[in-house]
């Protein structure tokens, strides 16, 4: 390990990452483009992975041939359905909560970084548990959302730990390309969403049996040669 640089905190996606909740997306998207009479191609779906969902509604509207529509009323609209989803039929990934509670236990500090908005973040953290998380970092509170490394960049300052110590763990390629602009160590672990540019990144399939010595080992390694792709 790199002398000096250690493992100080762990940086948590939510959607597709934590818990199994694209689904929940795509179904209120699904439902939304039936509305406007029209679908919602699987490309553009794809696409929406990770984007705040202002952004995905004017893909949304592109891609039905409805440009004109307005996009804070349709993001109004699916807000709204996800919240209703998100009482009953959140799901977490495999191996995430098993993952968190032993990051937890071994004192490591967390953020919750997601491009979704609080209201529907504060929906979920029950089922997340809130005391889980030292820090939130939310789509609707910050200037630029993923792609951008504004969120991760966020989430350090919060912790108050350098960016290069904390080690952020995503689904989709707009959130890699977030935490690897910040700087941070990266786990990608794919959901719906392929990544391609994986570059300077640690690809694993499933979070299952991961544990907090794990991420330190990760992190160390990252730290210590510079390698354009690990795949434990």
């Amino acid at each position: 390990m790199m002398r000096g640089v250690t493992l100080r905190a762990v940086l948590f996606d939510m959607d597709g990452t934590l818990v199994d909740s694209e689904k929940v997306w795509e179904v209120a998207l699904a439902e939304l483009a039936d509305r406007y009479g029209g679908r919602l191609s699987p490309a553009v779906r794809v696409a929406m992975i990770g984007m705040s969902v202002a952004d995905s509604m004017h893909l949304l509207h592109d891609d039905l041939g409805q440009p004109w529509r307005d996009a804070a009323q349709s993001a109004t609209w699916v807000n709204a359905r996800v919240g209703e989803l998100f009482a009953t039929d959140l799901e977490w990934r495999p191996g995430a909560r098993d993952l968190l509670v032993d990051v937890r236990a071994a004192g490591l500090p967390t953020a919750l970084v997601t491009s979704t908005n609080r209201r529907l973040v504060e929906l979920a953290l029950p089922f997340l548990g809130p005391a889980n998380f030292d820090a939130l970092v939310v789509g609707d509170e910050v200037a630029r959302t993923k792609p951008d490394p504004e969120p991760y960049l966020t989430a350090a300052a919060r912790l108050d730990v350098p960016i290069g110590d904390c080690l952020a763990i995503e689904d989709s390629p707009t959130g890699l390309t977030s935490a690897r602009a910040a700087g941070a160590v990266v786990l990608a672990v794919p959901c719906d969403a392929p990544l391609t540019d994986t570059a300077g990144v640690t690809v694993r399939e499933s979070l299952a049996g991961l544990t907090a010595a794990d991420l330190a080992g990760l992190h160390g390694r990252r730290h210590a040669r510079s390698r354009p792709l690990d795949v434990l």
